[in-house]
């Protein structure tokens, strides 16, 4: 079980909730690194005191710097220090909770240093699975997950080891804020809409994520990786009340589902104690109170960024880097007014159609991919 543990992403929405579960289970917070937020950083640096609290953003990092000369915490800056967070040799697990594809650098500077990685940045498999799985292997480094759906699928899998027995994988996915709604009904949105998720409290990418269902194909990705299965044998199905995490059936049909209430902090506790199961601080499900579970199929015509993703999943390659690159930009460009939310996927899809696809991809293969979407979506 896990007992120094640093943070990539301690003041995001994983990252919060990350200290709260390592304060309740008697764990320490070896090192904190995020990205610009300075006051939260220094709350964090304050109660936790981890040896190092780095932040990405140089002028916030050299704020911080003056805010904690009265501590004994060593402030880092830049990405060579988010860097030095994730390698700090006395902590043996590292969240790897950065959003994006900035979270791909810092993941594997942990794995390459053998740490149990709990891995929350889907984009690390998304762009780079192969790579980084080959890395985790050579370095003996082990990926735990962290997303609700995947911690639902490992935990479900445990019931049956042999792979072989496994019909298909069945990510469940909420409908996001337009759930039921036509193509034709999502023209007008507003980022506020989109904003406001039905039943999980996250940041603002990931949320937008969820309301295209892009969020859903960058699970189907990363679940190909983990679990070493074909596309063809991960389904979606929608569920609206987000009380069965996933599913996994079985040759015989038999089904096995992961129950549990919409909090965030239980799958980020077994990442981190696993094999054991401790008790924590997440919220108890109420079977008498939490009403009927529904399942529908979900509609890639109203949201075609999740069929764009199932096609890059089959593609392989860079694929998933182009797709994921021009996806970030769209849905910056969204949330900042740019952009309306039906054109997000429209760019994601002219980039998968321009940008050219490698296959076997090294690191800086990976890179300039994702370069090159960004580039291109950000010149349309």
């Amino acid at each position: 079980m896990s007992q120094r543990v640093t943070i990539l992403g301690s003041t995001g929405s994983i990252g919060r909730q990350s200290l709260e579960v390592i304060a309740a289970c008697g764990m320490e917070a070896a090192a904190l690194a995020a990205n610009s937020s300075v006051k939260l950083m220094e709350e964090q640096a304050r109660r936790f005191k981890p040896a190092i609290a780095a932040l990405a953003d140089e002028k916030a990092a050299a704020d911080l710097r003056v805010r904690l000369a009265d501590t004994n915490v060593q402030v880092l800056s830049g990405l060579e220090g988010v860097l030095e967070v994730a390698v700090i040799p006395d902590a043996d697990t590292a969240i790897a909770a950065l959003v994006g594809m900035a979270g791909l650098r810092p993941t594997l500077a942990s794995i390459r240093e053998g740490k149990r990685v709990c891995l929350a940045n889907k984009e690390t498999l998304v762009c780079a699975g192969p790579l980084v799985l080959e890395e985790a292997k050579d370095y003996g480094a082990k990926i735990y997950p962290v997303d609700s759906e995947h911690s639902a699928l490992f935990q479900c899998l445990e019931a049956n080891r042999d792979r072989g027995e496994v019909k298909r994988l069945i990510l469940t996915c909420s409908g996001g804020p337009f759930y039921g709604r036509k193509r034709e009904g999502l023209a007008g949105v507003t980022v506020e809409d989109a904003l406001r998720h039905p039943n999980w409290s996250m940041g603002a990418k990931i949320t937008v994520d969820s309301a295209t269902l892009m969020n859903k194909g960058l699970e189907v990705i990363e679940a190909m990786h983990l679990y070493h299965m074909p596309a063809e044998k991960i389904s979606v199905v929608v569920h609206r009340e987000s009380i069965i995490h996933s599913l996994v059936e079985y040759c015989d049909n038999a089904m096995i589902a992961q129950l549990g209430a919409p909090d965030m902090r239980l799958p980020i506790q077994y990442a981190l104690t696993y094999p054991k199961r401790v008790p924590g601080p997440s919220s108890p499900l109420d079977l008498w109170n939490c009403g009927p579970l529904t399942f529908g199929a979900p509609d890639l015509e109203a949201f075609p960024c999740l069929a764009l993703a199932l096609e890059a999943a089959k593609t392989g390659g860079t694929a998933g880097a182009i797709l994921n690159g021009a996806n970030e930009v769209a849905v910056s460009q969204f949330l900042r007014g740019k952009l309306g939310f039906l054109e997000i996927a429209g760019k994601v899809e002219r980039a998968l159609s321009q940008v050219k696809v490698v296959q076997e991809p090294s690191l800086t293969d990976i890179l300039e991919a994702d370069q090159a979407a960004r580039e291109l979506v950000g010149s349309i």
